[in-house]
């Protein structure tokens, strides 16, 4: 009797693509974000470039966060016994994500509109 392959049933499927549609929900804001800090730096001097350098700090910062993330979490995964554990981590980290690009953004626009307020200082 021939045994059927295993199949990753159709809800963790759905779970996994709304989740990674969630982080890249997240991650294009944080994107949008650094992109207009970017903007705004090549636009600076002055009172700004102290600001602009600031944002740049901190998009560099966030973006080696999120990498390292990203690494550890392959790590993880490469370590899951089952596929529930597997989808678990998954799931854990694109919480995580999310959480992390939401504040990631609000601190950037903070950052962005605090130079801002010195330029018209």
């Amino acid at each position: 009797m021939a045994k059927k392959p295993f199949e990753i049933p159709e809800v963790m499927r759905d779970m996994a693509e709304r989740n990674v549609g969630q982080m890249k929900d997240a991650y294009e804001k944080f994107h949008e974000a650094s992109n207009n800090a970017q903007s705004l730096a090549g636009k600076s001097s002055g009172a700004m470039a102290a600001g602009v350098r600031d944002v740049q700090s901190l998009s560099a910062k966030f973006a080696e966060q999120n990498m390292s993330a990203s690494f550890n979490f392959a790590t993880e995964l490469a370590h899951a016994k089952s596929i529930q554990e597997a989808m678990a981590i998954q799931q854990k980290f694109a919480q995580d994500q999310v959480k992390n690009y939401t504040a990631q953004s609000q601190a950037l626009a903070n950052a962005v509109l605090k130079a801002s307020d010195k330029a018209k200082s």
